[in-house]
């Protein structure tokens, strides 16, 4: 049985959020967060870089405000903050879900994407932070979610350009909440594992206990409404990853390359 603190900031109730901002919304995970979020009843700044995409969403919702931007773009970042903020209230929640994924194998070996990755999952939430956190410890209040993934654990083959990314999103994460907690700032890190998206629909490889996007929205709205620092599911892939780092890594990279031996088609 786990015996949690009365301290513990995951379990103490959260205020209803009235704005949310969700970046990457025009697809997958977040198109399907700002959906359920606005059939709540909340406000949702939906920010992604295609504005046409953004229109059709907010077609769905007038309660979805659509902000179009380019997280790597650090100054049109803090503009689109400070809009929101101008327009339609203080950001309560922000939902920080823009990603990309490409598929690299050593012999893909790309530079290019690489730095592309990097730009969009750690640096478009750095830049989003750079605008948020300030805002947020003035008010004494606020909610961070970094979108991860269980990619992020450890490196897995294929995730050259992906896994350093969302490695460098938890590790973020976790440098963050204990001092943000001081100011009434709570900090969640997610991580899903393969999600039926647009995202993944390009894979050619087996996703084992890949989920529905609806199923995916529950889990993250149950974990945000309580606060939770980890939002990680399924649970199957999670303690799997999770005990495979504790293994020396001679076991691990056995049972890897074992792995890749069963799957047909891949590259070299």
């Amino acid at each position: 049985m786990t015996v949690r603190s009365e301290e513990e900031p995951e379990e103490r109730p959260l205020a209803a959020p009235r704005v949310i901002w969700i970046t990457g919304a025009s697809t997958g995970l977040g198109r399907a967060l700002a959906l359920s979020f606005a059939k709540d009843g909340v406000t949702v700044a939906a920010s992604a870089r295609s504005a046409e995409k953004l229109a059709e969403l907010a077609a769905a919702d007038p309660r979805i405000k659509p902000y179009p931007l380019d997280v790597t773009d650090r100054e049109a970042v803090q503009r689109t903050v400070a809009a929101i903020e101008a327009t339609v209230g203080p950001i309560d929640l922000a939902v920080l879900n823009a990603g990309l994924w490409h598929n690299m194998a050593s012999s893909q070996f790309d530079t290019d994407k690489i730095v592309e990755a990097l730009s969009v999952n750690y640096l478009g939430i750095v830049y989003a932070l750079e605008g948020l956190i300030p805002r947020m410890r003035g008010r004494g209040a606020g909610h961070l979610a970094l979108m991860a993934s269980v990619a992020g654990y450890m490196g897995l083959p294929r995730g050259i350009a992906y896994n350093p990314t969302k490695a460098a999103a938890i590790s973020l994460a976790e440098s963050l909440h204990d001092d943000l907690a001081r100011f009434g700032i709570a900090v969640s890190v997610i991580n899903p594992g393969f999600v039926d998206t647009p995202m993944t629909a390009v894979n050619t490889f087996p996703m084992p206990w890949i989920m529905p996007v609806e199923a995916a929205v529950g889990h993250i709205r149950r974990g945000l409404d309580k606060r939770r620092f980890e939002i990680a599911f399924p649970w199957q892939m999670v303690l799997f990853l999770k005990l495979a780092r504790l293994v020396p890594y001679a076991v691990r990279f056995a049972i890897m390359r074992r792995m890749l031996d069963r799957v047909p088609g891949l590259p070299d």
